[in-house]
């Protein structure tokens, strides 16, 4: 049941308490620019630069959200989103029915889950303020082709929330795929649902429901929703 849960809630979740946050939050050392030696940013600079560069665009435009909560969208659109390697977190997420589905279907898939993923963490960021964030030290080979930064966000109540960004090394440099709240991948429980979806309905169907319901559909539907 937790699984199923946190498909509707994951983007929101995430949103709200990992980049809802204030550069002053964060340890001085991990804002430090990079090294004349270093040809791009790390993978932490990655996770600090969006997370900075979003909340002081929402701070900017916080009257007119306030107003129309719509207007969050092309800031997402713009400065989160581009930061997610969406075409690979949607080709994890299909998995086995990636290889089975047309070009067609895959790129009407790719932009069904990319306008969705927006939407949601639109909704979630409309009311967004700063919270407690910390950047864990880097444990890994920043040369690999895929890295964790973790990172811990306390709450207003205090509790401490694991969350972790999983990033791979592309030509545009680091970009997401997947984000982990304790200990629960977002990745991972989209593709146990839409898995099932797809045995059930089919490719087609699936992306139909996320076109017009969002990603929530199926969680809320077992929950009762």
């Amino acid at each position: 049941m937790k699984n199923r849960l946190v498909n509707s809630i994951m983007a929101a979740l995430v949103a709200r308490i990992a980049l809802g946050m204030s550069p002053a939050l964060v340890p001085a050392v991990v804002l430090a620019a990079p090294s004349e030696s270093t040809a791009e940013p790390t993978p932490q600079d990655a996770i600090v630069g969006v997370s900075t560069r979003l909340f002081q665009a929402l701070d900017a435009n916080r009257a007119a959200i306030q107003k129309n909560p719509d207007a969050v969208l092309p800031l997402v659109d713009k400065i989160l989103l581009p930061q997610f390697d969406v075409d690979y977190a949607a080709q994890l997420v299909l998995a086995r029915h990636w290889a089975e589905a047309t070009p067609e279907q895959r790129t009407r898939f790719i932009h069904a889950f990319y306008g969705a993923l927006v939407r949601t963490y639109a909704t979630a960021l409309a009311d967004a303020t700063a919270d407690r964030l910390r950047i864990l030290p880097f444990r890994g080979d920043a040369s690999a082709p895929q890295v964790t930064v973790r990172t811990e966000v306390t709450r207003s109540t205090g509790t401490v929330v694991p969350v972790d960004y999983r990033l791979r090394h592309t030509a545009d440099g680091w970009k997401a795929f997947d984000v982990v709240v304790e200990g629960i991948s977002y990745v991972r429980n989209y593709r146990t649902d839409f898995d099932a979806e797809i045995s059930a309905r089919g490719l087609d169907a699936l992306t139909t429901r996320i076109e017009t319901q969002g990603l929530g559909g199926v969680a809320a539907k077992k929950n009762g929703g």
